[in-house]
């Protein structure tokens, strides 16, 4: 790196005229409000997946729906907490996560949490990518009444035109910089919330106003005990907080572009608890809208918007399910991908270059996703490689806010040949003993039936061992 690079790193400036990934955050950058961060955690909670998984809080757990939601507050109040650490560097330092982390792990050792978040993270977008695509064919088909047709790697030509028109967007928010993205993250978040009230409004109408009493009686739980409803409880909070797991590592990543810390911890604040209450109680009104209409708890809402029979609502739910899909494709998988694929390379790989990177290999992950991939029966490799980022989260915290309180020294951070984090040949030796020790067990839970017992607390237990091993391992050890 030049003396001029190193210069206006410290100075907080930007190095590459096509936005390098890594670079520190400067003055014209740093311009994400409050609102901005809230609607990081509205885009992540409205998925597809995030509404099956909270409708089905409150018919799975065998517990009353004022329990699930004390669980939900609690969650979402444990994240808060978690990413207002994690993210503080980032906002302080203009940092993204791949940097941070070279603060305790080295700047070589970075490159491995790095490279391990940035391939859970491609992996997801390029099945996003494909989700995405499913809520486009389904526009298609609800303007045009085409259906059917020759398949090709097991989708017809609506879903392949779908698929590239998707995989191109993608690339179109992303090629125009982080401005974009925070302007369609602005956008999808509350669109998507005004689309789902309309739903409850349209079930409430076709259930002649009985919308209400059937939601109550999913909150009754009359067979409840306390020892059962207490139990439940830990599983739901342990299940969201899992949930939340990968974006709490690396939420530096979106914190470096908060105008201060006020915006983040108001952001955060807003964000999380508000966001899991509210998104909640629209699914649990919409579930027991259809258990009313149409017979049964149904908690998939692409299923419930087939069996109205609206051609417009299913043209409106379809640019809904499309925008939330998008929309958590960007917060949870597109950002840690660049940033982890531009860490590789730093000096080669700009913030446009890893976006290209990460997009072709979307195009053929999310292209063999319904036909092949999805066969294989992977997710045990991916949840391994997510289980081993657990310690890592640990390690930085312990590392920043105890050994270094508070303090980093940012262009030590961009000299990667040598300097105070460059340690042995790039590698922090006590940050990667602790981070063995404690991956062990964050593997095993993936894999040893006898840690299920564990649910998703799993996660957060790695990251309490990988803190406290580098703490003991690192105490007399670590530069400041």
């Amino acid at each position: 790196m030049t003396a001029t690079g190193d210069m206006r790193i410290a100075q907080g400036g930007t190095l590459d005229p096509e936005g390098n990934a890594l670079n520190p955050a400067g003055s014209d950058e740093k311009t994400w409000g409050w609102f901005a961060i809230f609607n990081i955690w509205a885009n992540d909670v409205q998925s597809l997946f995030g509404y099956s998984l909270v409708a089905s809080l409150f018919i799975s757990y065998g517990v009353g729906g004022w329990t699930a939601f004390a669980a939900l507050i609690c969650a979402g109040l444990f994240v808060m907490w978690m990413v207002n650490l994690s993210g503080a560097p980032g906002e302080k330092y203009g940092i993204p996560y791949p940097v941070l982390a070279r603060a305790s792990m080295g700047t070589q050792g970075a490159k491995l949490p790095a490279i391990l978040r940035a391939t859970v993270a491609v992996f997801w977008y390029g099945v996003q990518v494909y989700f995405a695509s499913t809520a486009l064919a389904l526009l298609i088909r609800s303007l045009t009444g085409i259906s059917g047709g020759t398949e090709i790697l097991g989708l017809t030509g609506i879903d392949w035109l779908s698929f590239v028109l998707v995989w191109g967007f993608h690339i179109l928010i992303f090629w125009r910089g982080m401005n974009w993205v925070e302007t369609f993250l602005n956008i999808a978040g509350p669109f998507v919330y005004l689309v789902m009230i309309g739903l409850v409004a349209v079930l409430w109408q076709r259930s002649d106003g009985q919308l209400l009493s059937a939601t109550a009686t999913i909150f009754a739980n009359p067979a409840g005990t306390f020892w059962s409803e207490f139990k439940g409880f830990i599983a739901i909070v342990g299940t969201m907080v899992a949930y939340f797991a990968a974006v709490m590592i690396n939420f530096s990543d979106f914190s470096r572009y908060a105008k201060d810390q006020r915006a983040m911890v108001l952001g955060n604040f807003a964000g999380l608890p508000f966001n899991m209450i509210l998104f909640s109680a629209l699914a649990l009104l919409t579930t027991g809208g259809a258990a009313v209409v149409f017979g049964e708890e149904i908690i998939n809402p692409t299923e419930i918007v087939e069996r109205t029979d609206s051609v417009l609502l299913g043209i409106v739910a379809a640019i809904t399910f499309f925008a939330a899909t998008v929309g958590i494709n960007l917060v949870a998988n597109f950002i840690p991908a660049v940033n982890g694929i531009a860490n590789l390379a730093p000096e080669k790989i700009s913030f446009r270059k890893a976006g290209l990177i990460t997009s072709l290999f979307a195009l053929v992950i999310g292209g063999f996703w319904n036909s092949f991939i999805s066969q294989f029966g992977i997710s045990g490799f991916v949840n391994t490689l997510g289980a081993t980022l657990a310690p890592i989260f640990g390690i930085m915290i312990v590392d920043y806010y105890m050994h270094r309180q508070e303090q980093l020294k940012v262009a030590e951070l961009y000299t990667m040949d040598a300097g105070l984090y460059h340690y042995d040949n790039g590698w922090n030796n006590a940050a990667v003993k602790a981070f063995a020790a404690a991956a062990i067990f964050s593997v095993a839970t993936v894999w040893v039936p006898w840690f299920a017992f564990l649910s998703g607390f799993n996660w957060v237990i790695g990251a309490i061992l990988g803190g406290l091993a580098y703490n003991v391992i690192a105490r007399h050890h670590v530069k400041t």
